[in-house]
């Protein structure tokens, strides 16, 4: 827990549990309203159904009900923008409680994300990747979206190379510490490394979509979520990555079209997106990367659209999530693998690691992104080297 003041009462809200606010910073702008953000809402910093109450005395509270069980959460003002970060203003580890246990828990937020120091951040990408657009044109859901691409360093000399492509989600994530809401994957420095060191000489293309937070669990659940009121948005968003952004990088850059050397990968409700992905269209996405997927804010859905949308028995599935991130994250991972082993993939392209201390965290999904990356598209084993095992 570190950043905070946590307390746990019971007594006359045993029935319950209230999570509460003692004190948030003097900067706080008093109309502000605070939410909480978390596993059993998909991360969604600004849902209606989880905003605070603020008290006259101050303070902040949500009830929340105990059957959500185990969780892990953040505060914020609306925004990743806004979250609430540490005294030395880094990111802080998510908080985590169990409302099984009921009672009150209290907190401080010791500063707003908000509040670090104004002036331009420093960009971490690497020369090899460019904008593809600023705004991207969504036809199926008339909205636009920056994209990213990485090329190999080599790209322009070697005109005769044909690449592998690996489509991310959340790409203000994949590349750029200074874009991302929670730390970045640092993709373009990982392939910079592989290929520097010679585990990957040829080398592959990833295309980069950001995403947006008033959309992003309505494109990334492919059916409503009544309970998050979120979702719907999935099909149409899988439909645009398939018809027009895929066919636009094919034609502009030189890649290996087939579903072999195409994949697709993300994490948190981004792994469960891309699973639905390689079910809807098994002859575009053959590699899907699925860290820690949210499987658990749509299963009964995809179960039944695996049913008539089975995946192509050579696409390959590489699963990811810490062993203890939440009472269903490992259960419904290790089920959804065994669906797909049942449904015809084969069992030597299902890829499954629960490591014991994996998290719901960027630095974890970073770390594991090597050896997914190696697995998906046939690369070198790869080296355990110490820049690898950071946080």
């Amino acid at each position: 827990m570190g950043l905070l003041l946590l307390t746990l009462r019971a007594g006359s809200l045993a029935a319950q549990t209230v999570l509460k606010i003692v004190r948030v910073p003097t900067n706080t702008p008093p109309s502000d309203t605070l939410f909480v953000a978390g596993s059993f809402n998909a991360w969604n910093p600004r849902n209606t159904a989880y905003s605070l109450t603020k008290s006259t005395d101050g303070t902040y509270q949500i009830t929340l009900p105990d059957s959500l069980g185990a969780i892990e959460y953040k505060f914020t003002r609306g925004s990743w923008k806004t979250v609430e970060v540490g005294a030395d203003k880094q990111q802080l580890a998510n908080r985590k409680a169990d409302l099984r246990q009921k009672g009150e828990i209290t907190h401080e937020v010791l500063t707003w994300n908000a509040a670090r120091p104004s002036g331009p951040q420093k960009h971490t990408t690497t020369p090899q990747v460019r904008v593809v657009d600023e705004s991207f044109r969504i036809p199926q859901l008339e909205r636009n979206r920056r994209v990213l691409v990485y090329l190999p360093a080599d790209y322009a000399k070697r005109s005769n190379q044909r690449y592998p492509v690996l489509y991310m989600h959340d790409g203000q994530n994949v590349f750029d510490d200074a874009t991302s809401f929670s730390g970045e994957w640092g993709v373009d420095e990982i392939l910079d490394h592989l290929r520097a060191t010679g585990q990957d000489p040829t080398g592959s293309i990833v295309v980069a979509i950001d995403s947006d937070e008033q959309h992003r669990a309505d494109e990334y659940i492919p059916w409503y979520n009544a309970e998050l009121k979120a979702g719907g948005q999935g099909g149409q968003y899988v439909d645009f990555l398939a018809q027009t952004l895929k066919p636009y990088i094919d034609a502009h850059y030189r890649t290996r079209p087939d579903a072999p050397y195409t994949g697709i990968a993300g994490s948190s409700l981004g792994g469960l997106i891309s699973v639905y992905a390689a079910l809807k269209y098994p002859l575009i996405f053959g590699r899907v990367g699925a860290f820690s997927p949210a499987f658990w804010a749509c299963n009964d859905s995809l179960q039944a659209f695996a049913k008539t949308h089975p995946a192509a028995a050579t696409t390959r599935f590489y699963f990811v999530c810490g062993l203890k991130e939440s009472e269903t994250m490992l259960p419904l991972m290790t089920a959804w693998r065994d669906e797909l082993q049942t449904g015809g993939v084969l069992a030597v392209n299902l890829s499954f690691h629960a490591p014991a201390d994996g998290q719901h965290r960027e630095w974890f999904w970073r770390r594991e992104f090597t050896d997914a990356y190696a697995f998906l598209f046939d690369k070198m084993a790869p080296v355990k080297n110490k820049a690898r095992k950071q946080k």
